[in-house]
């Protein structure tokens, strides 16, 4: 078996190989997000952490009750994001929520548009699935070499990171959404002189509404799972506290700190929850 050893197939090689040439020819384009992503960071960070931290929990909470119309649902925020408090973690809660919340940001502008698209066009989503399962099932760790080259280190490297891991889940989700919209409505819309924007707005996408907020949920689910990673380069907010328990073998901190990102991720599941509203 040594011929077939022998004769490995560059991959590795060849990955570097294209990563050499975009860092050096697309030097412009990443410099460009890097400053868009790092501007948009910026603004939600100073939303959550300018007020004081009540008025932003007030405002969590009153969207909240906006979304699900539950007072029991609006009263957990408010406990969940007194807890928070309790335990010191502020800074770093409002510092994960603004990775999460940029992330569905672009995840959600880049995978709507292109779910609907791919679900107009067999074809064309029959040539994104094996892309879509790449995505998902490399080691998210992997992520983090191109984002360092690319990025440096800090908080846009951890979203790109981010984007790349959770947009499958927006655009598999609307695809599902928009190609299960029945046949007979679309007929009729057609039948009623409907243009194809016109039946995409009013017919397609309203019955893809429960599908798109599925993947915004999930969208919000996976990033939260990314933030640990995310820290690993430089990324601030709740996983910085959870690698340095890990380098200091800290149980009391990695619970702590691991407890924090289990009730930001229930209190925005909740906040989401598309069945909660009466």
């Amino acid at each position: 078996m040594n011929w077939l050893t022998d004769n490995k197939i560059p991959i590795g090689k060849w990955a570097a190989a294209i990563f050499d040439w975009l860092q050096i020819n697309g030097a412009w384009f990443f410099d460009g997000l890097a400053d868009f992503m790092d501007s948009m960071i910026d603004g939600i960070l100073w939303v959550l952490q300018e007020p004081p931290m009540l008025v932003v929990v007030a405002a969590f909470v009153a969207i909240s009750y906006a979304l699900q119309r539950s007072w029991k649902i609006s009263a957990g925020i408010l406990a969940g994001f007194l807890f928070i408090i309790n335990q010191g973690y502020w800074e770093e809660t409002t510092e994960s929520l603004t990775l999460v919340l940029s992330a569905c940001v672009v995840c959600m502008a880049v995978g709507v548009p292109i779910g609907i698209a791919a679900a107009h066009r067999p074809k064309l989503y029959a040539a994104m699935r094996p892309v879509l399962d790449l995505m998902q099932t490399l080691p998210t760790f992997v992520y983090l070499i191109p984002a360092i080259v690319f990025f440096g280190i800090g908080m846009v490297p951890g979203l790109i990171a981010t984007v790349i891991f959770v947009v499958p889940a927006p655009i598999r989700l609307t695809y599902l959404g928009v190609s299960a919209t029945p046949q007979h409505l679309l007929e009729a819309a057609r039948a009623f002189g409907g243009t194809p924007s016109q039946v995409l707005w009013k017919v397609e996408l309203p019955y893809a509404v429960p599908q798109i907020m599925a993947g915004l949920n999930q969208t919000i689910m996976l990033s939260l799972s990314m933030v640990v990673i995310a820290a690993l380069v430089g990324a601030d907010g709740l996983g910085v506290p959870v690698v340095r328990a890990l380098n200091q073998v800290n149980t009391a901190l990695g619970f702590e700190s691991g407890f924090v990102i289990v009730v930001v991720a229930i209190m925005l599941d909740r906040m989401l929850h598309a069945g909660g509203r009466k």
